[in-house]
């Protein structure tokens, strides 16, 4: 697994992230693509907190995600981020939630998120330094 420009980050299914059927509850997996998400942004030298200090913030705009199978308590899972579009204010994501051991696809995301002004939240052009580092399609 993995491309050109995708980025990948290891997460472990911890107990309390499952429901009562003992899998993954739906919303944790909204969690583990955020934290790819970010952890994409930090590989490429951007620190949500430091872009908020420079006026920025990245928001979700929507998401469009597929469950596939059950990922269960202990699982080690590997999440994916790949840009697929890159707007002027908005950069889109596919993502993937794999199992490792077996490679099995758990979830697949669509995710676009909006590049928004940190005090009117309002639209804003994703910064040139940004655009440069993580590219795109």
């Amino acid at each position: 697994m993995g491309t050109q420009n995708e980025f990948c980050w290891p997460v472990r299914v911890y107990y309390e992230d499952t429901d009562a059927a003992g899998v993954v509850y739906y919303a944790n997996y909204l969690r583990y693509l955020e934290r790819a998400r970010t952890e994409f942004l930090r590989s490429h030298g951007f620190e949500q907190d430091q872009l908020k200090q420079q006026g920025i913030i990245f928001a979700v705009h929507s998401v469009s995600i597929e469950y596939r199978k059950p990922a269960v308590f202990n699982d080690m899972l590997s999440v994916s981020a790949q840009v697929s579009e890159l707007a002027r204010a908005s950069v889109t994501f596919q993502q993937n939630i794999m199992r490792q051991t077996d490679q099995t696809l758990i979830s697949s995301a669509i995710v676009k998120m909006a590049c928004i002004d940190a005090s009117r939240f309002i639209p804003t052009p994703i910064p040139a330094a940004i655009r440069e580092a993580i590219g795109g399609n």
